[in-house]
């Protein structure tokens, strides 16, 4: 794992000079900012201290194998726990992709193609997909989902590094977050963006799906607490961090269109194990 350690701002003025033309053409499309101003701004009076342990790339966490998709939040919050870990904290998550100096984009402040496994053709779904073990052994759902895929293997891209040195934070594969403070079923968030043609930037939260939702693009890596030189934890995580991310309004919430299009599969219960399939 990595650590990451520093001081989060967090309201952060970025502002966009030039945008994608599909977006200029059509505002409900997602916003694709090609290039902001440099630098980013922090408007924020205090910047909590930070200091934590991430997951160098996106679960299972090893170069070369491609991300874990199709889970619902509740799966990530339990494959991290397997292996004495947890699910980052939305703050967490932002800082390690942006770092200090409030980056747009991990590698920087251009929109780059080359640099991350971002705007992918769209490919239209046509059947609705189970989660990852049901489907892998469906042949119908695993051929489906073989035509929707377009994840590349872990370390792929050499300059999708983060400030801290986490690969794939924009683009791959939408990772699940923690979101505290938020109710039962609410309490997950997405980051980072995916293979598609959307924003893929560190800034966004898409709050709409629910802890139960998965898709084919939905993917997670895990954080620890970090620890002092005395073994015991250093738990500067997030408290005064997502607090102030709340309570100042930092977030940009993004469209259905734009996580992922289509969402997230419907739900079968509140809380399914993890290899049962959705009921029709």
């Amino acid at each position: 794992m990595l650590v990451v350690e520093g001081e989060l701002c967090p309201i952060v003025v970025q502002i966009c000079a030039e945008h994608h033309p599909e977006y200029l053409k059509n505002k409900h499309k997602s916003e694709r900012c090609l290039r902001y101003r440099e630098p980013s701004h922090c408007l924020s009076e205090k910047r909590p201290s930070m200091r934590f342990c991430i997951d160098r790339y996106e679960w299972p966490n090893k170069r070369g194998e491609r991300p874990q998709v199709l889970v619902q939040w509740f799966d990530a919050v339990q494959m991290c726990a397997s292996v004495g870990k947890r699910l980052c904290d939305e703050a967490e998550w932002l800082f390690a992709c942006e770092g200090e100096e409030m980056l747009p984009h991990v590698y920087g402040y251009v929109r780059d193609e080359t640099k991350c496994l971002i705007d992918k053709p769209y490919v239209n779904r046509t059947l609705r997909l189970k989660r990852w073990g049901p489907c892998m052994e469906d042949p119908k759902c695993k051929h489906e989902f073989e035509k929707l895929d377009q994840r590349a293997p872990a370390g792929s891209f050499p300059e999708c590094v983060s400030p801290f040195g986490a690969y794939d934070m924009n683009g791959s594969v939408n990772e699940w977050v923690n979101v505290p403070g938020r109710p039962l079923l609410h309490r997950s968030g997405l980051k980072g963006g995916w293979w598609g043609p959307v924003r893929n930037r560190c800034r966004p939260t898409v709050l709409f799906h629910k802890e139960d939702d998965w898709g084919y693009e939905a993917g997670f890596r895990c954080c620890k607490d970090a620890l002092r030189p005395d073994g015991s934890a250093d738990d500067r995580r997030a408290d005064g961090g997502v607090r102030m991310l709340r309570e100042e309004g930092h977030r940009e919430e993004e469209t259905r269109e734009e996580s992922g299009s289509p969402p997230a599969e419907p739900p079968a219960a509140p809380a399914p194990p993890p290899e049962q399939p959705p009921a029709d």
